[in-house]
């Protein structure tokens, strides 16, 4: 009873410090707030990024210790287009490579300055990197950046064919009191130590560095973490046992998911080879959902297959204002929208009305079906919350009104869908 109860505690902390990645490249939303507060809400808490960690397109006022937290990468951490002076990844120890930006960087930092003023990155802060498994490092166009072209990056970097380009910006003066001073290792060490003697060698199965010579005292794990021990690989559902030469059940057999050996799979996970896979929830050219890491279907129970498209201000319609004409197609189809979804009476001929601070839109059948926004079961509180508090959606003989206000005033008597 009480090793079930250890496991279950172990099992809701290690996915409670774990957070997902984004794929969004230099995309942001369209309102660099709700941009922020959606960075902060991911990552707060956080320490095992699964996936990339994109920092892009911060402002320099902004307060980034939530960052603090973080330790591990797995994909490729990316700093581009900001304007804050210090990165506080000060606990970052590891970055695994899994997925690199531009299929060769596992580090790229480049245009961290505003252009018209003294804004941008002074100070990398990253005290405690040791370690880029996969990947190389891209660091340039950072006009106030101070001194990152004299990091040892080749012994960060494990992979010897990994691609390194550091371009020292124009700052060399010493205006920047960033220093640190990492243990030199004995030889035999591999570079991963924690003190100068060859008696100080860490585990064969660390990364990033350790505090001891055992597998329990690794900051990160090169393969797998099983309970806070590295691993080759987890614990196998079948034992071979010697004696009767004969396969047999392993009680205390795991799933692998990601880097961690865990006993259960996330809800959000399907178990295929005693594996943890990620649904997707995309489905090109409506196939089944297809496994992120194996592309074979995957069906997971509760779980739908949805079509994902840009919205107003993200990705491909990062420069639109509203739906119109030219960009319509694009939401053929479309079952989830990242982004917003904007209206604007020079996008679509139709007439607006305003009455007591409530504003609609009014438009016939032919040009937005009435079962459009009335299908609309959910959307993100959290990124409208600062313009949008409820979305109503009213059927009438006629037209379609809908109105993104708290309260809803209209003429005669429409009824709720």
């Amino acid at each position: 009873m009480f090793l079930g109860s250890l496991y279950l505690i172990l099992g809701l902390t290690l996915f409670n410090s774990m957070c997902p990645g984004t794929d969004n490249k230099l995309s942001t939303l369209s309102d660099l707030d709700q941009h922020y507060h959606t960075l902060r809400k991911f990552y707060e808490n956080c320490e095992v990024v699964m996936g990339n960690l994109e920092i892009t397109s911060i402002e320099h006022n902004r307060n980034l210790n939530f960052l603090k937290s973080i330790r591990e990468v797995t994909g490729y951490l990316l700093v581009a287009l900001n304007q804050f002076e210090y990165l506080p990844l000060e606990n970052l120890r590891f970055i695994r490579g899994t997925k690199l930006y531009e299929g060769r960087y596992a580090l790229a930092i480049f245009l961290n300055y505003r252009r018209d003023g003294y804004y941008g990155l002074r100070q990398l802060g990253l005290k405690n990197l040791t370690e880029i498994l996969n990947g190389g490092v891209y660091v340039d166009q950072n006009k106030f950046l101070c001194h990152a072209d004299t990091i040892h990056w080749q012994d960060i970097v494990k992979n010897p064919h990994a691609e390194l380009l550091v371009v020292p910006s124009n700052n060399s003066g010493n205006s920047c009191a960033y220093s640190t001073e990492l243990t030199v290792c004995a030889e035999q060490c591999d570079g991963r130590c924690f003190g100068p003697y060859v008696s100080d060698c860490c585990h064969r199965e660390c990364a990033g560095g350790c505090s001891g010579p055992k597998d329990t005292d690794c900051f990160a794990c090169t393969n797998f973490n099983d309970s806070g021990a590295c691993v080759t690989q987890c614990p196998q559902p079948f034992v071979y046992n010697p004696t009767t030469f004969q396969l047999e059940h392993n009680p205390k057999a795991k799933y692998t998911y990601g880097a961690f050996c865990v006993k259960k799979c996330p809800r959000e996970c399907h178990h295929s080879h005693h594996m943890c896979i990620p649904c997707t929830d995309i489905c090109p050219k409506g196939e089944t959902p297809t496994s992120i890491f194996t592309g074979q279907p995957v069906l997971c129970l509760g779980h739908v297959c949805i079509s994902v498209c840009d919205g107003i201000g993200t990705g491909s319609l990062q420069m639109a204002q509203t739906v119109d004409s030219s960009n319509i197609d694009k939401f053929v189809n479309c079952t989830k929208i990242n982004g917003n979804l904007i209206f604007l009476i020079t996008g679509i001929k139709g007439v607006w009305e305003h009455n007591e601070g409530s504003a609609f839109f009014f438009t016939t059948r032919s040009l937005l079906s009435a079962d459009m926004l009335c299908n609309l079961q959910s959307y993100r509180t959290q990124l409208v919350q600062h313009s949008i508090h409820q979305l109503f959606c009213f059927r009438t003989s006629q037209e379609v009104t809908y109105d993104a206000s708290p309260v809803l005033t209209t003429g005669g008597e429409p009824t709720r869908s």
